[in-house]
């Protein structure tokens, strides 16, 4: 069975109406960036970063899965179908794909300040006093910017084994993780699903569908269930 990976960022989440920062003259929420998502924010105000999160986390609570979520689940039927994202909701897990790698965090897990690897399940408000078992204060499951990128390495490892790739709603912009669609074997077909204007990133075989996630999404995945078929057919 052919392996599937898809690299979504937060294009793939707007349609589901979250916000993104890139896309709101570089605020999330009125805030700055490096005002509630550095650790510096969390050392020098803590509660502004906290109330900035719970309102983040209700409003992924509150949101649905849009239909490129939901198709991409539908690719689990003749593909194995890895999804590494950028995104920190829920939606692809919600739409039902099986196999999501979260690099910058989870917005519905909390984990201990102290220790990276004591992590829960979250979904009420975070306050200041909510200790993780070791004893230290809960901080949200987010990887910030200046912080290392936990999962980077798995998914720079699984991306050299995709034989398809497919890119949906993403800058590119974002580093360390944009750099992995180069770890990707030569000559694979690549899909690049994006409304903005995409400057072809230099990766070979490169096809771009100017559209919508939501649009786009569907439609090529008809097209590779079909693909596999005819494969399935042809042996």
């Amino acid at each position: 069975m052919k392996r599937i990976i898809v690299f979504s960022g937060a294009g793939m989440s707007a349609e589901s109406g979250l916000k993104t920062f890139r896309d709101s003259g570089g605020l999330w929420e009125e805030h700055k960036v490096e005002d509630v998502a550095t650790p510096e924010a969390w050392k020098s105000n803590p509660e502004l970063v906290l109330k900035f999160y719970n309102m983040r986390r209700n409003q992924v609570l509150n949101a649905q899965p849009n239909k490129a979520h939901l198709a991409l689940k539908e690719l689990e039927n003749a593909y194995n179908v890895i999804v590494i994202t950028q995104n920190i909701d829920d939606l692809h897990e919600r739409a039902g794909s099986t196999n999501v790698i979260h690099l910058h965090g989870e917005i519905l897990k909390a984990r201990s300040e102290r220790s990276p690897s004591i992590i829960q399940d979250l979904k009420d408000d975070l306050k200041i006093g909510d200790l993780a078992e070791d004893g230290h204060q809960l901080r949200p499951n987010i990887v910030w910017f200046g912080e290392e990128v936990p999962m980077f390495f798995n998914a720079s490892s699984l991306m050299n084994t995709a034989d398809i790739l497919i890119i949906i709603g993403t800058s590119l912009n974002v580093y360390p993780a944009a750099g992995l669609i180069y770890q990707v074997k030569q000559g694979i077909p690549v899909y690049f699903i994006d409304p903005s204007d995409i400057n072809n990133p230099g990766l070979p075989n490169l096809k771009i569908l100017q559209e919508n996630a939501s649009l786009a999404t569907p439609k090529l995945v008809n097209q590779l269930l079909q693909e596999a078929v005819y494969e399935t057919k042809g042996n």
